[in-house]
């Protein structure tokens, strides 16, 4: 076998070559309607002539300078970030590990920058996901992207999901912060209740820690605000971003409030690539069309027809489909057969979705899906349930 890629991945032996809307085309012809996004990034689906265009015109005129100089673009996109969010000012990087390592770094530093150097621990959820570097791996929750990578990066108290109990006792003198998924993605679906979010804000103003949102999956649109936690009404002190912020464009971003991003100065954390011209300009195309006026009433509109749909099925095929749950286009089928075969029969009838935890299929379209997309998708479903049996 020839390893010159490492072997890192267990790939589908498919490889595509076109995108076109929600389609995805195969070098051998094959045609595929693409409801992973590129695990929800694609937010715009493949070729989108305004994201294209601003790929093209920047590239040909700059791509990088590094952060020791202004950046134009990439102020732009930080005054649109914090005017459509809580933050007063944002940090930015390459992809969401590096943005949920700058907020960890952020939490602790805030810490240290008032006399408490002590405080740098950071309660974390079972079932939960930040990435797959060393501090990342040990702030989720999966023994399996810990194996063999010891010992874990300290720091870091894994409590329940969903139990505001748990997180009461869990806060200790060493306690620095809080770090949630407002819908944990790869845990497989699983929606935190607005209840709970409340809960853990009031918790953090309580005893003095910063609350910290992983919106790396959920953020950009996909729930049908440009925020997941903005259903909530809680506001976080910390935020990461990423995926789909660039389209498919590499960029992520820490986003934090003044008071909470109080210890960093220059020198304190930096990025070569983080922001450049390039990144930036993608983004900026990715918010000119997010936050046009209807994109995410559309959103909301396609994600209550994928769970009238979804439900559907549940109905007709409870063994294979146990439950769905998800909001806007983030959805997850909780299956009762296992969810690599279904992953595998929809991709033989030319859909393209995502496993997750806890036995989950995940749904999670290009958020510019039309009704007639939605049950294409679903009616292929549909047939795989069909040839497991009802």
């Amino acid at each position: 076998m020839n390893q010159s890629v490492m072997p890192s991945y267990g790939r589908t032996d498919i490889a595509f070559e076109k995108g076109d809307g929600p389609h995805l085309y195969a070098s051998d012809g094959r045609k595929f309607l693409d409801f992973g996004a590129g695990i929800a990034v694609t937010a715009l689906g493949h070729n989108h002539p305004h994201l294209v265009k601003a790929l093209t015109d920047q590239a040909g005129s700059l791509w990088h300078t590094s952060n020791l100089y202004h950046i134009p673009q990439q102020q732009k996109l930080a005054e649109r970030l914090v005017e459509t969010s809580f933050a007063d000012t944002v940090f930015f990087c390459n992809s969401g590990a590096e943005s949920v390592e700058a907020s960890i770094k952020l939490v602790r530093k805030y810490h240290s920058a008032n006399g408490n150097p002590e405080r740098y621990r950071m309660i974390s959820f079972e079932g939960s996901f930040h990435g797959r570097t060393l501090a990342t791996i040990a702030a989720g929750a999966n023994d399996a992207h810990r194996a063999g990578f010891g010992p874990a990066v300290d720091g870091f108290d894994h409590v329940a999901f969903g139990n505001i109990n748990e997180v009461r006792n869990a806060v200790s003198a060493e306690t620095a912060g809080i770090m949630v998924e407002p819908i944990q993605g790869e845990g497989g679906i699983r929606p935190a209740d607005d209840r709970y979010l409340q809960d853990l804000r009031l918790l953090c103003d309580e005893a003095g820690l910063l609350l910290m949102f992983d919106e790396v999956q959920t953020g950009i649109g996909r729930t049908g605000k440009l925020w997941a936690h903005q259903w909530s009404g809680v506001t976080p002190d910390v935020m990461s971003s990423a995926k789909a912020l660039g389209g498919g464009f590499p960029i992520g971003a820490c986003l934090a409030t003044a008071e909470a991003a109080k210890g960093i100065v220059p020198g304190t954390h930096g990025s070569t690539f983080g922001g450049n011209p390039l990144a930036a300009a993608c983004a900026n195309a990715v918010l000119d069309v997010v936050l046009e006026g209807g994109f995410l009433d559309h959103v909301i509109e396609m994600g209550n027809l994928v769970e009238a749909e979804l439900e559907g099925l549940v109905s007709r095929y409870p063994s294979v489909i146990d439950s769905v749950r998800g909001v806007g286009m983030m959805w997850g089928m909780k299956c009762g057969v296992p969810n690599g075969e279904l992953v595998a029969k929809a991709f033989d009838h030319g859909l393209l979705t995502v496993p997750a935890g806890d036995n989950v299929v995940r749904f999670l379209p290009p958020l510019i899906v039309e009704e007639t997309h939605i049950k294409e998708a679903v009616g292929i479903i549909e047939t795989c349930a069909q040839e497991f049996g009802s």
